[in-house]
């Protein structure tokens, strides 16, 4: 079977160790950027891969220019893909230390990105899979080579002229992916400016994890979006594009197409004074 979206850790630990599948781990935080690493090695899925935020799944940040987890360049990322061994017939099993936005989902938009279709995100990550009892080890796995096939799908990203656009366009959807009080400009401690891009909506990142840190039911997703996506253009963003590709799995989850990600998010749109900024809720 092929997992595109989410996986189940009752469905994803039967597959541990079985040929063409590679769970990654993507477990990273904000203000301890060695801190995933340092977990990884201590206690993983057997068999997985580490992924870094930062040194792997992101670019080279340039100052005024880019946001803060910039994409990396396109032949970067599909060398690194064919370092972790990921060919065209792999299932890629994401995850990180929660429910996947940080930065299990980055990793599955940007193999989406890539073309590659068989990847899917740990529903409850390392946390739900341990709960469970499920078998992890220490240290670290060195990857087998493989040759990945690369074909980019740039109609997935919007750039901030097109974002802009989308603002001032009437039936245009853009959504902010990050939590209700950065969103209305109040407790912002990662970005210089407070706010968000005038006329995008909320729409938090985590309001469809349960308690137990898994996804709620797809019904319940695919009606939280309902009203955005009865409209044209749908464009993700957050503060650098991370946790808006969490929203964006969760639309694929519900069953909708893949909707646009600004992927410099927040901390690019800013870098240009003449961009509006708006407050407030």
């Amino acid at each position: 079977m092929s997992y595109t979206n989410f996986v189940k850790t009752a469905e994803a630990q039967v597959l541990v160790g079985t040929p063409d599948v590679l769970f990654i781990d993507c477990s990273f935080a904000l203000n301890d950027k060695e801190w995933g690493r340092n977990e990884y090695e201590k206690s993983h899925i057997p068999g997985a891969l580490y992924a870094d935020l930062d040194k792997d799944l992101s670019g080279t940040i340039i100052s005024g220019v880019t946001g803060r987890h910039p994409l990396p360049e396109k032949g970067d990322l599909k060398a690194k893909f064919a370092a972790w061994g990921i060919t065209p017939t792999t299932q890629v099993i994401a995850y990180d230390a929660g429910a996947g936005f940080m930065a299990a989902a980055r990793l599955w938009w940007l193999l989406k990105w890539a073309g590659h279709e068989q990847v899917a995100v740990l529903d409850g990550g390392k946390k739900v899979w341990r709960e469970k009892g499920f078998p992890l080890e220490s240290g670290v796995v060195t990857p087998k080579a493989g040759t990945f096939t690369a074909q980019f799908n740039d109609a997935l990203l919007a750039t901030a002229e097109e974002v802009m656009k989308a603002t001032e366009k009437h039936g245009s959807c853009v959504i902010d992916s990050r939590t209700a009080d950065r969103y209305a400009g109040q407790n912002e401690t990662i970005d210089p400016v407070a706010g968000h891009i005038p006329e995008a909506i909320s729409r938090p990142f985590n309001a469809n994890i349960t308690p137990e840190g898994i996804v709620a039911e797809q019904k319940a997703v695919r009606g939280y979006f309902a009203a955005d996506f009865a409209k044209e253009d749908v464009i993700f963003y957050c503060g650098s594009g991370v946790t808006a590709a969490f929203n964006v799995l969760l639309s694929a989850y519900a069953g909708y197409s893949l909707p646009k990600l600004y992927a410099g998010s927040w901390s690019e749109w800013i870098t240009d004074p003449e961009r509006p900024v708006a407050v407030g809720a």
